[in-house]
């Protein structure tokens, strides 16, 4: 009896323990701990500013792109400016990045910087959307100790949060947290880092989701709609600085009666802003030193640049800094003699030097560029029997030098653009909008005609070697331009007359 009544005891001290226990067992979780954990696993830190994954970044030489930075600037420290969304758009290699990266350091040195997020097409880190508001949210709630047990929190309330869209993901890690710090007066706006940084929304990729791919453009469109919508309320204190190629969905939000037209300040670097003379101060002063670096003594000896050399260099960059970048980046491999390089750069044509490459990494952007262009415009079921190439090419000889030398029969030398486009049958606007990074239109005696933004894009579409499959021969256009011009006699009873 003594041994069933000291089991029973014991049973039933045991049972006391379970249920003393089974309360804490299903508590919540201290505030913030788990969550944040769990926020933290979804981030992207490939895609900060300060990332070893983007060691030594672009970022704008001492005394270049003055006049821009301070615009932009000061736009951020106006925290009584109605617009709380500045957009940069530009053409490609222009140097949004550089610009995105020293604003990134001085806010960062200011003690302002909430977050940043680089983009980037070549990363699977960082190139869709899915690590964007969780790697916004960690940046901004490290630097807030209130903020971040509210971020936490809200993912512990729905560990299902990064499953659902960017706008519900945006308001529940970012808004909403913001907003219970400052009803509960717990947000000193004096202290708070309240400038976010995206770059290179036109590098954000669409993604497989259950077997269904989407388009590169929702992604970046409902990345500016989550932004639209979550984060420019005037009870929030960010400032939004998002930089992008102005491709369909920045260009379309930006247009007059897009989405974001009266919402956003806008800055168009390729047309606004002439880097002609910071391209000069550049390639000067790099040019100094890979001379003092360089392991060549006729390098070390200077005066081995002229300043006719400079000159040539900067007009060909045609104001786009990505020119002067690649011409650097040739010149410093460490193997090899600047001396040497910059002569092959200065003379260099591919049927002279077909070893040499000094544009590859140019080369390889536009490949790129225009590729996505072609898949995109022959996707669509109204143009699917159009030769996209062929067509834009078309427009690319009669914006550089006309169609003079190409002996077509009829009224054809260099036309506007809506001439161009009655002849061929196609919209300009919609073959270039998935090349604005490339190209613009601008005013012409008779009307608007295509501008190439890079007198180094045209050399690459001129040239086979460099274009290789998207290369379009010109008498390849000349025979189509008077295939054309043949049907448009034949349709049209005025000119068979």
């Amino acid at each position: 009896m003594r041994d069933l009544r000291h089991t029973s005891t014991s049973i039933g001290v045991a049972q006391n323990v379970i249920v003393n226990a089974q309360p804490s067992a299903f508590a919540p979780p201290s505030l913030g701990v788990d969550g944040w954990k769990a926020l933290l696993a979804e981030t992207a830190p490939n895609a900060l500013h300060d990332s070893k994954a983007r060691y030594d970044p672009p970022k704008c030489d001492e005394d270049t792109r003055v006049e821009v930075i301070s615009e932009i600037t000061n736009w951020i420290e106006d925290r009584e400016s109605p617009q709380r969304l500045l957009c940069m758009t530009g053409a490609a290699g222009a140097g949004k990045s550089a610009l995105q990266q020293t604003v990134a350091e001085f806010c960062s040195g200011s003690n302002i910087l909430g977050s940043t997020y680089f983009f980037s097409a070549s990363d699977p880190t960082r190139n869709t959307t899915p690590s964007l508001v969780p790697t916004i949210a960690s940046q901004l709630g490290r630097a807030n100790p209130g903020l971040k047990e509210h971020i936490g929190l809200a993912v512990e309330e729905d560990p299902h949060i990064f499953s659902k869209t960017l706008r519900c993901q945006m308001a529940a890690l970012i808004r909403d947290p913001v907003r219970c710090l400052r009803r509960a007066g717990k947000l000193d706006l004096a202290s708070f880092r309240y400038v976010i940084l995206v770059d290179g929304i036109d590098e954000c990729r669409g993604e497989d989701i259950q077997g269904e791919a989407r388009q590169d453009e929702d992604c970046q469109t409902e990345i500016l709609m989550a932004v639209k919508e979550c984060l420019l309320d005037d009870d929030l204190p960010f400032r939004i600085f998002i930089a992008s190629r102005p491709e369909c969905a920045i260009h379309d939000a930006l247009q007059s009666g897009g989405a974001l037209h009266e919402l956003a300040y806008h800055i168009q670097l390729s047309d606004h802003y002439d880097a002609t003379a910071d391209i000069r101060r550049y390639l000067q002063r790099r040019l100094q030193d890979l001379g003092l670096r360089s392991r060549d003594p006729r390098a070390r000896s200077g005066g081995w640049f002229s300043e006719k050399d400079i000159e040539k260099l900067v007009i060909a960059a045609s104001g786009q800094f990505i020119f002067a970048a690649t011409v650097v980046r040739y010149l410093s491999e460490r193997r090899s003699s600047p001396v040497d390089r910059l002569k092959i750069i200065l003379t260099w044509t591919p049927a002279h030097n077909r070893s040499a490459r000094p544009f590859e990494k140019l080369d390889l952007l536009y490949y790129s560029i225009l590729s996505t262009a072609k898949m995109a415009y022959e996707s669509v079921d109204t143009h699917s029997e159009h030769d996209f190439l062929l067509l834009f090419r078309a427009y690319q000889i009669n914006a550089t030098h006309g169609f003079n030398d190409m002996d077509v029969s009829g009224p054809m030398l260099s036309l506007p653009n809506k001439e161009l486009n009655a002849f061929l049958h196609v919209a300009d606007d919609i073959l270039i909008s998935d090349l604005r990074s490339l190209v613009t239109t601008r005013p012409h005696p008779g009307g608007p005609i295509l501008h190439l933004y890079h007198k180094s894009f045209s050399d690459f579409l001129n040239t086979e070697s460099r274009s290789k499959d998207l290369f379009v021969p010109s008498a390849r256009v000349q025979s189509y331009l008077a295939k054309c011009y043949l049907q448009n006699v034949l349709q049209c009873p005025e000119l068979r007359a």
